[in-house]
């Protein structure tokens, strides 16, 4: 099989494209037939050596989409169309970027669609992050208003997808102005424009007494003036991070949170995307009722230029590869 291999951390170019066997699954494990598989930042860490716990060379990848191969323990039958994702993948054992991936049972989630490849390769972590950070992170209810710091990433997008669904008013946030339609597109109610970090005035003056929920997917440097747009009682759900800045320095939390504002965290794995959520996802956009917010799908050997792209954050939505 053809696979992506990491020997060390360096530039986009030091993702090879090589020839390895086709890995043989133990009891426990699940072979995969990749079809598509979607970039994520995580992967740009591993690839920048910011990741922990990772051993070269690697397949990275913590996610992919195909169909079951083989799978010894009986638990999915051959042909399956099946996602895989987290628990290791890419990290701590080979992941998605190649043609085949052995995957332990328990990252597997079953589905079954029609929609094109490239599609259903963009779903899984996605869904599975703004999933999660919309019902455990801010335990998000319909009529609610919530503000999107990073609204042109992936998981931006589809929160806004997902928030659009459950009936939320959307304010999603952009520092290039030119990506403001595609955010439009997806029916995201008001568009603001990130002009150099003071979203909250800007939220402020839509809704007076400040947001009821925030999804933070920029990171750290933007964390404090998204606190600052929200209610009281209102709650901030740190998810992302964009900027590559994970930690607050001397964090003095009566300084930092504003008065009565909650501040939360979410991180999920594939038992936080039951089989059912991501059926019912698929089915909505094979009907027409969603979307999948994809910016552009490469070939294998375009990972490179994929990886350069994701980088550069020029992408409004999921960058997708088909082996």
């Amino acid at each position: 099989m053809r696979a992506v291999v990491l020997d060390a951390p360096g530039l986009p170019e030091a993702l090879q494209i090589r020839d390895r066997p086709v890995p043989t699954p133990q009891t426990g494990q699940v072979l995969i037939r990749v079809r598509a598989f979607g970039l994520n930042r995580s992967e740009l860490h591993t690839r920048l050596g910011l990741s922990h716990g990772v051993s070269f060379p690697r397949v990275l990848g913590i996610e992919a989409t195909g169909t079951v191969v083989a799978c010894p323990g009986g638990e999915y039958s051959t042909g399956q169309q099946v996602a895989a994702l987290m628990g290791g993948m890419g990290r701590t054992f080979d992941g998605g970027y190649a043609e085949f991936t052995c995957v332990p049972v328990r990252q597997v989630v079953p589905f079954s669609s029609a929609l094109d490849w490239a599609v259903l390769g963009a779903v899984p972590e996605m869904l599975q992050t703004a999933h999660g950070s919309l019902t455990v992170g801010l335990d998000a209810q319909r009529g609610q208003s919530l503000l999107i710091r990073g609204g042109t990433s992936s998981v931006g997008m589809a929160t806004a997808v997902l928030a659009k669904r459950l009936g939320m008013t959307v304010l999603s946030t952009t520092r290039n102005s030119a990506k403001e339609d595609a955010l439009r597109r997806l029916g995201v109610d008001h568009v603001v424009v990130d002009d150099g970090g003071n979203v909250a005035r800007q939220a402020r003056a839509i809704f007076a007494d400040g947001v009821d929920a925030a999804l933070e997917l920029i990171g750290t440097p933007t964390l404090p003036d998204t606190l600052h747009a929200v209610r009281v009682h209102g709650v901030v759900c740190f998810t992302g991070m964009l900027s590559n800045e994970w930690t607050v320095r001397d964090f003095y939390p009566i300084e930092y949170l504003p008065r009565g504002v909650r501040l939360t965290a979410y991180a999920g794995d594939a038992t936080d995307l039951p089989s059912a959520v991501l059926q019912e996802f698929l089915d909505a956009v094979a009907a027409g009722q969603a979307v999948v917010p994809i910016h552009r799908v490469y070939r294998l050997d375009q990972i490179a230029e994929a990886h350069a792209e994701m980088e550069a954050g020029r992408a409004a939505g999921k960058l997708v590869v088909v082996p």
